[in-house]
C-alpha cells in the first residue's frame, strides 16, 4: 500500500466524513483528503460525499454507483466502501480490515470511493466533484423503506394471534417484534428488500407458535399485503432523523403509520421521503426449509418518481 501525501500532510488531523445521502443531495463539490493504492488501483477520501458505502458490519445495503470528476474528467467509481484513519500514522484500513469500533479515540471514520486502473491521478487538496447515480440510489432507497414497512406490517400480523406468551422485544408501533428475534439476513436490491428468518428452538421457547406460523403462511402473506395496502394509503411522510453530519452519527428512519407509537428504526441506509413513492409493496413468504422462511418485498414505484 503506498500513500501519496507529503510527510507533513501526514502529520494533519484527517476527520470523518460528512455525507449528504440523508438529504437527498446527490451531487457535491468537495476536496480530496487521503488517497491510498490498493492491489487493483486507488482509493480516494474526501471530505464530504453524496455517496452511501456498504457497511463492513451489516452489509445488507449495496453502495452508490456514480462517478469522479476532475479537472472535467469522469472517473467511475467502481465500489464505495467503509474505512477508518490511524490519525497518528494516516493509515486507511478498508471494510473488513479496520481493527476498531467507531468513537475509538485517535480513529476517524471515513467514505471510501474505490477505483480500477483508470483512477483520478489527483493530489490531497484537489477540487473534485462527486455524483451518485440519483436513479439507482431511488431504487435502493425504495427497496430498504420497503423492507422496513414490510417488516412492521409482518410484525403486527404474528403478534396478533402467533405468539403465545408476552415477548419481551418490542418493535418500534409496540407490537412483539419477530424481525429482530429471527432476522438471519436481509439484502436491499433495487426495488427489493429479501430477508430470511430463523424459526428455531430459540423462537419458540421466547413464545412464538412457529408450527402455526408456517401452516398458516399464505394467510399471513395476505393479512401483512393488506396492513401494507392500508399504510400506503395514509401517504406519510418518512424522515431521516440524524444526530450529526458524519458517516458513524446515528440516523433514524421515522414514519407515522398511525399506530400506537411512530415508527422509530435506527437505519444507516438511504430511503425514500414518503409513501407517496409506492404504487405497491408486495411480501411473498416462502418456506425454505423446516426451520426457515424467506420474505421477499416487492416494491412497485408511484408514477411521480
Amino acid at each position: 500500500m503506498g500513500f501519496f501525501v507529503s510527510e507533513g500532510e501526514r502529520c494533519m488531523t484527517y476527520c470523518a466524513t460528512e455525507v449528504t445521502f440523508p438529504q437527498g443531495i446527490t451531487s457535491l463539490e468537495t476536496q480530496v483528503m487521503l488517497l491510498q493504492s490498493h492491489q487493483n488501483g486507488m482509493d480516494i477520501v474526501t471530505y464530504s460525499t453524496p455517496f452511501h458505502p456498504v457497511s463492513h458490519i451489516w452489509p445488507d445495503h449495496p453502495a452508490d454507483r456514480g462517478i469522479l470528476i476532475w479537472q472535467g474528467d469522469e472517473y467511475v467509481v467502481t465500489d464505495c466502501v467503509v474505512g477508518a484513519i490511524e490519525q497518528a500514522s494516516g493509515h486507511l484500513y478498508v471494510g473488513n480490515d479496520i481493527p476498531v469500533k467507531r468513537e475509538e479515540s485517535g480513529w476517524v471514520f471515513v467514505v471510501i470511493h474505490r477505483f480500477g486502473e483508470v483512477a483520478p491521478s489527483c493530489q490531497v487538496g484537489d477540487e473534485v466533484q462527486l455524483q451518485v447515480d440519483a436513479l439507482y440510489q431511488a431504487s435502493l432507497s425504495r427497496g430498504h423503506s420497503a423492507g422496513h414497512l414490510a417488516y412492521l406490517a409482518l410484525n403486527k400480523v404474528l403478534a396478533l394471534g402467533y405468539w403465545r406468551k408476552d415477548a419481551e422485544r418490542k418493535d418500534p408501533q409496540g407490537y412483539f417484534d419477530f424481525n429482530n428475534y429471527a432476522q438471519i439476513s436481509s439484502d436491499v436490491t433495487p426495488d427489493c428488500s429479501t430477508d430470511v428468518y430463523r424459526l428455531g428452538k430459540t423462537l419458540r421457547k421466547r413464545g412464538l407458535n412457529s408450527d402455526d406460523v408456517l401452516r398458516d403462511l399464505s394467510f399471513i402473506e395476505q393479512k401483512t399485503n393488506e396492513q401494507l395496502a392500508q399504510w400506503l394509503a395514509l401517504a406519510s411522510p418518512i424522515r431521516l432523523e440524524c444526530t450529526g453530519s458524519t458517516l458513524t452519527d446515528s440516523r433514524y428512519w421515522e414514519c407515522d403509520l398511525h399506530e400506537a407509537n411512530i415508527a422509530r428504526i435506527p437505519c444507516g441506509g438511504t430511503h425514500c421521503k414518503g409513501l407517496t413513492a409506492f404504487q405497491s409493496i408486495q411480501v411473498t413468504l416462502k418456506q425454505v426449509d423446516e426451520q426457515h422462511i424467506e420474505a421477499v418485498t416487492c416494491a412497485q414505484p408511484s408514477e411521480f418518481e
